[in-house]
This record gives C-alpha cells, structure tokens and sequence, in this order.
C-alpha cells in the first residue's frame, strides 16, 4: 500500500511540474488544430460559414453590452464601448484565432468585474449577461478547434479569474452566478463532444478505406494463386517432356560420349528437380484450396473447348454469337489457356451484370499474337453495382500482363460493354500486333485500331 501510494504520489508530482509548462503551450498560442478530415467537409472547414450570421448577431450583441455596461454597471461611455466591441470582436474572432479571442474576454471580464459599480439588484460579477454569451461562445470554439485539454484548460482559469475577482460570491453563490458556471462548462462539454463525434467518424472513414484497400489485395493475392494454380499444370508438362527427353536422347545416338551422357543426365536431374519444387509450391497455394482433388488435377482448358463453353451460355438464356479470324495455329499452352480464361470470365460478367443482352465473342489469329474480343449489347436494366471487389476483370487483367499482352475494357458508344485482350505468343518486345510498341498506340480491336476507353 505504500508502494502504490508513492507511486501515485510521484505520478501526480511529475504532472504538476510539467503543468506551467503545458499551460503555457496550450493557452499562448495562434495555431489551431483542427481534427482531421473524414473525406468530406468537416467542421473546422464549415465553421467560418458562420461569420456572416455571428456578425449580424454580434452588432445587437456588442450594443446590448455597451448599454448594459453604462446603466447597470456604471461605466463611462468611453469605457463601455471599449469594453463592449472588444468583447464583440473577440466573439467573431474565436472563429480563426479562438486561444487569443479567450485571452481578450477573459480580460474583459475581469476589467469588469474590477471597476464596475453594479446597482443593487441590476447585475451579476464577475459575469455580465453579454459577457457569459460572448465567453460560452469562445469556449466552444476552442474545443472545436483545439484539443479538448485546452478548452478545459481555459474553462478552469476562466472559473479562477471569477474566483479571484469575487470571492464572496463564490463561497455563497447566487442564481446568476450558478447559472453562469453551467453555461460555460455546457458550452465546454457540447464541444468536446461534438469535436470527439468528428474524430470518431474520421477513424472510421480511414479504417474503411483500409479494410477496402487490404480487401482489394487479398483479392488480387487470391487471383493470382489461382492462376498460378492452373499454370502449375502447362509448367510440369513441359518439364516432364524436358526430363523425358534427355533420358532418351542418347539412345538415339550411336556410341554417345560420356560428356553427352554427362550434360543430359544433368539436364535430367534439373529438370527432376524443378518438378519437386514446383510439387512444392503448389501445395502451399493449394493448403486452402477447398477444390475436390478431381477438380484439382483435371486438365486445363483450352481454346478447343470454347463450342463446349459457348454452348453451355446458350443453355443458360445467354444470347451469344460467336466469330473466328486468321487461320487457327498451335499457341503456346500458357496464352491458350488465359484466352479460354478471359472468355468464360466475360460470359459470366455479362450473365452476372447485363442480362438479357446479346454477347459477340471474336477470336482472332493476328501475326505474333491471338486477339480476343468480347462485346455485349446496352441491357434494358442494368444490374446494380456488385459491393465487393470481384475476380473477374482484375483476373482478365493479370493473366494478360503474365504473358506480356494489352487488356482494356470499357463501355462502348451504342452503351453495351466490351473486353478486349491482345496475347503475344512471340518476342514480348515486339507490340502483340507484331509491330514496334509506339507511345500513342491504343489498344487495337479485333478487326483494327479501337479508341481508348476508360476501364471500370
């Protein structure tokens, strides 16, 4: 027990010598500080709306003062209005410099309170009627747009300067002085609380964007282990060629060398071991994969199944038509299988988002590359915006950067929607289209050169 009563003892001490210095950081300064913004208009940024009105309420406010000051209060005219425009201003200035606008009804007040001569029964020291309105305004802007510690603060050396300049009153207090007391400290706590609201909505606006921006990398996380997931297939096939190769190789040859023996038992034992690590790798991505193993170990698609995929839209109700280019040509199996990819993925988008409409699905066989295109017409009802970050074009749009190619997607001028993907199959420095990559090139269509349009 002695422990902790030296331990709060040393605490309330160290808070007591760092006081003074708070208090003069807190209470001699012009800076505000205003709470952060929410990803809207926020309160410090509306507060100087109100100028025009605190101006109009200030004139009657600042004449009420000065007449109060000289018939109740028996100051001289010149003093009055001194006293009475400073504490006016003061009121208008709390909306920029609220700590300095505190220091000058604070010495208002006590000017007051010091050479005023109230008639019996005809005012209230240390606070005139003017004076407790002029002074609940300033505090409120200051918990507004300071710090709640230094509206506190100032309400406590605003309640000791009243206690310094009338002590009896205070020790038996009348109505007029408890009813100033209140109005201060409710104008206090109304901003703390109404700042401690705007605080609070900020947080839970930039938590939101945080969990909208960590939720669209795991998305993008889990797109990308899916198609890894798919490629291990195509990889581990050539692979295995690679091994099974080398190892017939020299029986292919008549009285091979021992150092050809000795590089393709090398590139045998690789191309074994590349397998293992991509064995490896696969089962960390797979350690979630709530696939069945026979959907894991199936066979990946490819371009000739397409008739089986349009055919299965068609059953469906989608409306699709479907147009081959160029002369068809054995493509390398990793852009086979995206293109595949890239179709099925707009055919469930436009079932998903625009139903009712007719799907034009175009596949063409360009020099260098395979182009494909897919457009839908406008929908009679659009289908509202889905609310989380979906798979589909962000996994449109990774598989065509894995193999070097251009996406876009957009809507077009009669209101439907196209996708629209180029996949190299040659040298990835070449522009897909088999010409130098220019700076202003756009994105090409099926048939030519299509505008730019912006993604959604």
């Amino acid at each position: 027990m002695h422990r902790l009563w030296a331990g709060a003892a040393a605490q309330l001490t160290g808070r007591l010598r760092v006081l003074p210095r708070n208090l003069v950081h807190d209470l001699w300064t012009t800076a505000v500080d205003p709470p952060p913004r929410p990803g809207r208009p926020s309160l410090h940024e509306w507060l100087p709306a109100f100028l025009l009105p605190l101006m109009v309420c200030t004139v009657p406010l600042g004449i009420f003062s000065i007449n109060t000051l000289v018939e109740q209060y028996g100051l001289d005219n010149r003093s009055a209005v001194l006293l009475g425009v400073l504490q006016s201003v003061a009121f208008i200035a709390a909306l920029y410099r609220p700590v300095p606008a505190w220091w000058a009804v604070t010495a208002v007040m006590i000017v007051v309170a010091l050479t005023a001569q109230p008639r019996a029964g005809d005012g209230s020291i240390p606070w005139t009627v003017s004076g407790v309105v002029a002074q609940a305004g300033v505090l409120l802007m200051m918990t507004l747009r300071l710090r709640p510690r230094v509206g506190v603060e100032a309400l406590v050396l605003s309640l000791l300067a009243g206690l310094a300049c009338k002590p009896d009153d205070f020790v038996h207090p009348t109505a007029d002085t408890r009813f100033a007391v209140a109005v201060l400290v409710a104008a206090v706590v109304v901003g703390v609380a109404l700042r401690g609201r705007q605080v609070a909505r900020t947080e839970l606006v930039v938590q939101e964007e945080r969990t909208a921006q960590e939720r669209g990398r795991r998305t993008l996380l889990e797109e990308r282990n899916r198609i890894a997931r798919e490629l291990h297939d195509v990889v581990a096939h050539h692979m295995s060629v690679i091994s099974i190769q080398a190892q017939v190789a020299p029986h292919l040859v008549e009285h091979p060398s021992d150092e050809l023996k000795e590089n393709l038992a090398g590139i045998r034992a690789n191309a074994v071991d590349a397998l293992t690590e991509l064995r490896r790798v696969l089962g960390v991505l797979r350690s979630e994969d709530a696939l069945s193993a026979e959907a894991r170990h199936s066979p990946q698609p490819t371009l000739d199944r397409l008739p089986e995929l349009l055919d299965n839209v068609r059953g469906a109700g989608l409306r699709v038509t479907d147009e081959l280019t160029g002369t068809p040509r054995p493509i390398p199996p990793g852009v086979d299988l995206s293109a595949f990819r890239i179709v099925q993925e707009s055919l469930s988008n436009a079932m998903r988002h625009a139903p009712g409409t007719a799907v034009h699905v175009g596949i063409a066989y360009r020099p260098g590359c395979l182009a494909v295109r897919i457009t839908n017409t406008a929908p009679d009802d659009p289908a509202p915006p889905p609310r989380d970050i979906g798979h589909g074009l962000l996994g449109m749009r990774e598989r065509t950067a894995m193999v070097g190619g251009d996406f876009t997607n957009g809507t077009t001028p009669e209101g439907g929607y196209e996708v629209v993907a180029l996949l190299p199959w040659r040298n990835l420095y070449e522009h897909p289209c088999g010409h130098r990559r220019r700076p202003d090139d756009g994105p090409p269509g099926i048939h030519g050169p299509a505008q730019r349009r912006a993604g959604h």
